[in-house]
Formats: C-alpha cells, sequence, structure tokens
C-alpha cells in the first residue's frame, strides 16, 4: 500500500516573481505584433510569412512537409496551407509531391523566396534588437534561452 504525502504548502511570489508573471502575457502578445508591424509596414511582409520563409530556409533542400511546417510555425494544418497559398501566389514557395508518400505534400522555398527572405532580414532583425534584445542589457542570455525552453519543453 502506497501513502501519499501531503502536497508541501505553496510559497506565495515573490515581487519579482509576481512581476514577471504578470509581465509574460504581455510579452507573449505584444512582441510578435509589434515585429509583425514593423514588418509588414517596411517589407509588406507579415511576421507569419516571414517564418515559414525563414523555417524553409533552414531546411535540408529548403523543404518541409506541410504539417511539420505548421508545427514549426505553430499553426495549424489549415492555418499553415492558407499562408503557403498567399507565398505560393507570389512565387516564393511551390508545393511538391512527396516523394515517399505520394499523398503528403511538400513546402519548397523558391530561390526567388530565399532572395524576399534575404531582403527582408535586416527589417526583421532590426525589429527583434529594437522591441525585445535592446531592452536585455546585462540580462545573461544563454542562461535565459535555456530557462525559457525547459518551460517550453515542460508545458
Amino acid at each position: 500500500m502506497t501513502t501519499s504525502q501531503p502536497a508541501p504548502p505553496a510559497q506565495p511570489l515573490t515581487a519579482e516573481e509576481d512581476a514577471l508573471i504578470r509581465a509574460l502575457p504581455r510579452l507573449i502578445y505584444a512582441l510578435p505584433r509589434a515585429i509583425d508591424a514593423d514588418m509588414v509596414r517596411e517589407q509588406q511582409l507579415p511576421l507569419i510569412e516571414w517564418t515559414a520563409l525563414m523555417r524553409l530556409s533552414e531546411a535540408p533542400q529548403r523543404r518541409m512537409r506541410m504539417g511539420e511546417l505548421a508545427v514549426a510555425c505553430e499553426l495549424s494544418l489549415s492555418g499553415m496551407t492558407r499562408i503557403v497559398t498567399v507565398l505560393e501566389r507570389q512565387g516564393l514557395v511551390e508545393r511538391v509531391r512527396c516523394d515517399d508518400d505520394a499523398r503528403g505534400l511538400n513546402a519548397v522555398l523558391t530561390d526567388a523566396g530565399l532572395a524576399r527572405l534575404e531582403q527582408a532580414w535586416p527589417s526583421n532583425l532590426a525589429s527583434v534588437r529594437r522591441h525585445f534584445l535592446d531592452h536585455l542589457e546585462g540580462v545573461d542570455l544563454a542562461r535565459l534561452a535555456r530557462a525559457i525552453q525547459n518551460v517550453a519543453g515542460n508545458a
């Protein structure tokens, strides 16, 4: 027979912990919106389209199955299909049948898509720095990145 131990009493948050917990939802909401606004204004390229192009540029042979791309972009498959349709109309991405599964489709970054990504990269970088990285002076970024990855991996 297993006896369960009572849970330890909950510890109240410190003022710093409370401030962090309250700031996180604002960051999660505001940061992508700010970067997206900059990208649309400066490049006429929404952040989600930039992200899809970027993920494809990093993939072997610049191709990913549509489902894998959706996961990488944190979208539903139907949402990713809509984004790829927009990018396909612009000649930045094409859809091709998977070699190993004729039912599946790969999204493939075209040369024009890679050129568009490279053209938009300075705007994305400047926006990320302005809205996020410039505010982290003195923070151990490697430690912060590991902490965020740990939290995301356990969520």
